[in-house]
């Protein structure tokens, strides 16, 4: 569990209760995935650096402090990463935005098939975006083209996380934070977490 924040609100715990349950309906897992992604960056972004800029409001002059948006790149791993991504850009709506395309194959290994992140990689920290972190396959396959791609600091961001995901991110890398609303169990032998919320993008774009 190295390197690894879990959100603990209550708040969070009824929202996770809601996302879960198989009755809640495709908007509202949208709705929800999008505002527990909101908190996670707040928890993540807790070490951003700020700048000292001087305003002035309706009655005086006054200094106040600022994030410069694009030092980040928020990067979904599609699909399911796109449903988080929405409540990310309304927060930092002048972020940059890279996307990575992976699939699972019979073996459960990723398999790419899509790449485009922004620009001068190494000058922003880049937020990896992923609602389920299962067996990790994908994670570690995602941060390691960032890194190839010039990525130095690399946060990921998951509202579900097994510990075998969590295991395979600190292994294979021990510098990437793992921020998540909920830390389940192992893993089964299909590669699906238990008691998991079931195909993240599935349940986000209604496919089933």
């Amino acid at each position: 569990m190295e390197n690894t924040f879990t959100l603990n609100h209550p708040i969070i715990d009824h929202k996770m209760t809601l996302l879960r349950d198989k009755r809640t309906g495709t908007k509202e897992v949208r709705e929800l995935v999008s505002e527990i992604s909101i908190e996670l960056i707040f928890e993540a972004l807790k070490d951003a650096k700020l700048e000292e800029v001087e305003i002035e409001t309706p009655l005086a002059k006054t200094k106040g402090k600022r994030l410069n948006e694009q030092n980040y790149a928020f990067t979904p791993i599609l699909r399911a990463g796109m449903g988080m991504l929405d409540g990310l850009v309304k927060v930092m709506p002048n972020a940059k935005v890279g996307h990575i395309g992976l699939y699972r194959n019979e073996n459960l290994e990723p398999i790419q098939y899509y790449f485009k992140v922004p620009k001068e990689l190494e000058k922003r920290e880049v937020i990896v975006l992923e609602p389920i972190l299962a067996t990790g396959g994908s994670a570690v396959a995602a941060i390691q083209m960032l890194k190839e791609a010039g990525a130095k600091k690399i946060k990921f961001l998951s509202i579900v996380s097994a510990i075998d995901g969590i295991e395979a991110i600190n292994e294979k890398h021990p510098d990437v934070q793992i921020y998540t609303a909920s830390v389940d169990g192992r893993v089964n032998e299909k590669g699906y977490i238990l008691p998991g919320l079931g195909d993240a993008g599935d349940r986000i774009f209604g496919t089933k």
